[in-house]
């Protein structure tokens, strides 16, 4: 496969993005993934051509591009939990750029930007999404359900809040599938606001799996931190895949 960084033109900009290519000549099914909040980086970068290796394009933007290209900060300590609380509060300036509105508009140029090339197999694509990326993820799909078949979303945060915009509250635009993965150890995710989702999803009549991995931290796929769970991660990547596979019935 062919892993290159390449630019996508935004309204705002140009985000720098991982794009990972299986070898071929034909037209792959397009899977975008939304970064966690400690972006673009060698395990991203593994995790993507992981995906790639089963026939997919893959794209990851840069979703904080905004703010340079990555890396925006010093990652090396990520793998200690004393140091991840620091280097978190280094990034909530970037995570609370990421607006509905933003978000909206970022999906679109990463779609279209798919939707150019010839390498890309034309309808809908699927994204997956982790931490604050599966949230994110959540709203694109959203915002788009005729360009977005299907979501996948680990370990994320914060998608159900008391805000009147959050994003749990916008699934009855969704028309394709979604499947949830959450950390039981996740103070962001709490096993009320997990109920409240599901509540959500049902009502709309959302097609879903929604599934609590046991003993999982919130970041539990990440292998370059401290909440690494590696049986965990292992789910997630035979949910990930049966969900892909389904999608594009390959």
């Amino acid at each position: 496969m062919q892993t290159t960084t390449v630019d996508v033109p935004t309204s705002d900009g140009v985000a720098d993005a991982y794009l990972v290519r299986p070898d071929g000549d034909e037209p792959f099914p397009a899977v975008l993934v939304f970064m966690d909040a400690f972006g673009l980086r060698p395990r991203l970068a593994e995790m993507a051509e992981r995906i790639a290796s089963r026939g997919y394009l893959v794209l990851v933007p840069n979703l904080f591009y905004r703010a340079g290209r990555a890396p925006l900060i010093d990652l090396s300590a990520l793998a200690d939990p004393e140091q991840r609380g620091a280097i978190f509060g280094q990034l909530m300036p970037f995570i609370r750029a990421l607006t509905p509105e933003v978000i909206r508009r970022d999906a679109g140029a990463y779609l279209d930007f798919l939707a150019a090339r010839d390498d890309v197999a034309p309808g809908r694509v699927a994204i997956t999404g982790y931490c604050m990326g599966g949230m994110n993820a959540l709203r694109a799909i959203e915002a788009y359900p005729d360009r977005i078949a299907a979501l996948a979303s680990f370990h994320a945060g914060r998608v159900v809040t008391d805000a009147p915009d959050s994003p749990h509250l916008g699934v009855g635009s969704v028309t394709g599938e979604l499947y949830f993965a959450h950390a039981d150890r996740d103070q962001s995710m709490t096993a009320e606001q997990i109920a409240t989702l599901e509540k959500a999803l049902a009502a709309a009549g959302v097609t879903y799996r929604s599934e609590v991995y046991p003993g999982a931290h919130h970041g539990f796929t990440m292998a370059d931190t401290a909440m690494y769970d590696e049986q965990a991660t292992e789910r997630h990547w035979a949910a990930l895949f049966d969900l892909l596979d389904r999608t594009f019935r390959r």
